[in-house]
């Protein structure tokens, strides 16, 4: 009969892998469900005047060379997309001058800030710094029915 030191590892690895298993089966998240913490859409707020709103405005409203962050065209620019689609895209992309440069806490803040700033609720946890752990995180514009 083989020992029980493999028990730890089984328990950890079933941890680390039923949120997987929640989502793919009808668990999935959405903006809806507080993926991001206030505190952390506050920090996002201060990156976001100082990497940002200079192209999308003071109120996110875009300009002529950057689109709204809020509002009903962005909306529906990333509706059915996921939280970790928009990571991406913000830290792959932006700043305009220098992509690239922001670190993955910083996009993650000002990603919050945006989610805050278009009305969905904030939650308890920040939006993790990972885009592969907030790709089950759809944005929707409608609350979906529970």
């Amino acid at each position: 009969m083989k020992s029980l030191s493999v028990t730890p590892w089984l328990l950890a690895a079933t941890a680390l892998a039923l949120p997987g298993i929640a989502v793919s089966q009808g668990g999935a998240r959405s903006v809806w469900d507080g993926a991001y913490s206030q505190a952390q859409a506050d920090r996002g707020a201060a990156a976001y005047a100082q990497h940002c709103a200079a192209c999308h405005g003071d109120a996110l409203g875009g300009s002529d060379s950057a689109p709204p962050l809020s509002g009903g065209t962005f909306l529906g620019n990333w509706e059915g997309q996921s939280a970790g689609a928009l990571f991406t895209r913000i830290r792959t992309t932006m700043p305009l001058d220098n992509p690239g440069s922001l670190g993955g806490a910083t996009v993650a803040d000002i990603e919050a800030m945006i989610l805050s700033s278009n009305g969905f609720p904030a939650g308890q946890a920040d939006l993790p710094p990972d885009p592969s752990l907030s790709n089950g995180i759809a944005i929707t514009q409608a609350k979906p029915a529970r």
